[in-house]
C-alpha cells in the first residue's frame, strides 16, 4: 500500500498530504460516529412516534418529522450552505452535535411536565432543534470529504458511510421497539443522550486537514445582503453544471412520484388487501437491505468508469420496480406471497437507488469546488427533499379516494419511467459536458 497519496484540491490549487493510512483511521471513525448516531436516532425517532400514538392517539404521531425536517430545510436553505463554506467544518460539525445534545437535556427536563396533547409541544420543539443540527451536520459532513481522506478513498467513505446508515435503517426497528418496552421514554431520552455524547466524542477525536491559502476560511460578519449574494453564487454555479441542475429537476419529480410508494403500500395492504402489517415491515426491509447491498458493492466498484451506466440504468429500474409493485398489489392477496415478492422488489430499488445517489454524490465531491460544496449541497439536499411533504399530501388525497391503491402505484411508476426516459438523452449529454471537471479547473464563487 502508498503510503503517502496527496489529496490535491482541484478548486483551491493547494496539495494537502492525508496519507491512505490516515485516511483509513478517518473512515472507521466516521462509520463509527454515523453507525451510532443513525441507529440511535432512528430507535428514538420510532419511541417517540409510538410514545406519542399511546399518550394521544394522533395520525400525526408518526408524521411530525416528515412535517418538521422539510421546511427546517427550506427556511435554513441559505444560511446552512454559507456557513458550512465560510467557518471550518469541524467547528460546524461540533456545534450542531452539542446543539443536539443540549435540546435532548432540556427535552428531558421540560418532557414530564406535559401530558396528553400538550406532549406535541416539547416534542415538535425538539424535533425542531433535532431538524436543524441534522441539516447542518449533513451539510458540513458532504463538505469536508477532502479534508478527511485523500481523493482515492473518498468512494471508500462514502459508501461505508451509507452503508453504516443503511444496516441502522434495517436495525433500528426491532431494537428500538423492543427497548422502547423494557425501559419506556424518558429513559430512552437517556440513552439517546449517551449515544450523542459518543458521537461528539469521536468527532472530537477526527483531524480535518484544511487548506492553507488565501482562500482559508476566515469568520466573518456577513448582511442579509452578502448572505443573499453568496448563496446566488451557488445557484450560478449549478446553473454552471448543467448535469447538476437537471439530476436535481429529474430527483424532485422522481422523489415525488416515490412517496406513492411512501404512502401507499401500508394503505393499500392494511385498508384495501387487509393482509396485516407484516408484509409492510418486509417491503420496508427489502428497501433497506438493497440499500446496504448498493452501498457495499460501490466499495468496490471502481469509481473512474462507467458513470453513466451508474446513473442512468439504475433510475429507470426504479420507475419498474414502482410498476411491478403497484401490479403485485393489484395481483396477489396472500400476506407470505405479497412480503417474498415485495421485499425482492424493493431489494433492486434499494440497490440500484444506493448505486445511483453514492455514484452522483462522489462526482460533486471530487469535482465541485470545496469553498461551494456546502451551498451546492444544501441546495441539492433541500430541493429533493422538499417536494417530499407535498407528495404526501396529494397522495393521502388520492388514497383516500374511491381509486385503486395499487393502481396509483403501478401508474406512479409508468410516469416516472416515461419522465426519466425523457430526461435521458439530456443526462447523457451533460454527463459528457461534466467529464471534464474531472480533470478540468472548475470555476466557483
Amino acid at each position: 500500500m502508498v503510503e503517502n497519496q496527496s489529496l490535491k484540491s482541484a478548486t483551491d490549487n493547494q496539495t494537502v498530504t492525508i496519507t491512505n493510512q490516515q485516511s483509513n483511521q478517518q473512515i472507521l471513525k466516521d462509520i463509527a460516529s454515523n453507525l451510532i448516531s443513525s441507529l440511535s436516532g432512528g430507535m428514538f425517532s420510532l419511541a417517540m412516534g409510538l410514545m406519542l400514538l399511546h399518550d394521544t392517539h394522533s395520525p400525526l404521531s408518526f408524521g411530525l418529522e416528515t412535517a418538521v425536517v422539510p421546511i427546517i430545510g427550506i427556511l435554513f436553505l441559505i444560511p446552512v450552505g454559507n456557513i458550512v463554506d465560510q467557518y471550518h467544518h469541524k467547528m460546524i460539525l461540533i456545534s450542531s452535535l452539542a446543539i443536539r445534545l443540549l435540546g435532548l437535556i432540556l427535552f428531558a427536563l421540560t418532557f414530564p411536565l406535559f401530558s396528553g396533547l400538550s406532549e406535541f409541544i416539547p416534542v415538535t420543539c425538539f424535533v425542531v432543534i433535532a431538524a436543524i443540527s441534522t441539516n447542518f451536520n449533513t451539510t458540513a459532513y458532504s463538505a469536508s470529504v477532502h479534508e478527511l481522506v485523500n481523493t482515492q478513498k473518498i468512494k471508500t467513505l462514502s459508501s461505508l458511510t451509507q452503508a453504516a446508515s443503511s444496516l441502522s435503517t434495517i436495525l433500528s426497528p426491532a431494537l428500538g421497539v423492543a427497548l422502547y418496552a423494557m425501559i419506556g421514554f424518558e429513559a430512552f431520552i437517556i440513552v439517546e443522550t449517551i449515544a450523542t455524547s459518543c458521537a461528539l466524542l469521536i468527532l472530537f477525536s477526527m483531524r480535518f486537514h484544511y487548506q492553507t491559502t488565501a482562500t482559508t476560511k476566515q469568520p466573518h460578519h456577513q448582511t442579509l445582503a452578502s448572505q443573499l449574494a453568496s448563496f446566488k453564487a451557488g445557484l450560478q454555479y449549478i446553473q454552471q453544471r448543467s448535469l447538476i441542475r437537471d439530476v436535481i429537476l429529474m430527483a424532485i419529480m422522481v422523489n415525488f412520484l416515490f412517496t406513492a410508494i411512501n404512502i401507499g403500500v401500508p394503505y393499500v395492504i392494511t385498508n384495501q388487501l387487509h393482509a396485516g402489517n407484516g408484509p409492510i415491515g418486509y417491503i420496508e426491509t427489502g428497501f433497506s437491505v438493497g440499500l446496504f447491498i448498493g452501498s457495499l458493492l460501490m466499495s468496490l466498484i471502481p469509481n473512474e468508469k462507467y458513470f453513466a451506466l451508474r446513473v442512468i440504468p439504475p433510475i429507470i429500474i426504479l420507475g419498474l420496480c414502482m410498476t411491478f409493485l403497484g401490479l403485485l398489489l393489484a395481483i396477489v392477496h396472500q400476506p407470505f406471497q405479497l412480503s417474498l415478492a415485495g421485499s425482492l422488489i424493493m431489494l433492486v430499488a434499494g440497490l440500484t437507488n444506493a448505486v445511483m445517489n453514492i455514484s452522483f454524490s462522489i462526482r460533486l465531491q471530487t469535482t465541485v469546488p470545496t469553498h461551494i460544496l456546502g451551498r451546492v449541497s444544501s441546495t441539492l439536499n433541500t430541493s429533493v427533499t422538499a417536494i417530499m411533504p407535498i407528495g404526501a399530501l396529494i397522495y393521502t388525497a388520492l388514497f383516500q379516494s374511491q381509486l385503486n391503491g395499487a393502481l396509483i402505484i403501478a401508474t406512479s411508476g409508468i410516469i416516472m419511467f416515461a419522465y426519466v426516459l425523457g430526461f435521458l438523452k439530456l443526462i447523457l449529454n451533460d454527463i459528457k459536458i461534466d467529464d471534464r471537471f474531472n480533470t478540468g479547473q472548475p470555476n466557483g464563487h
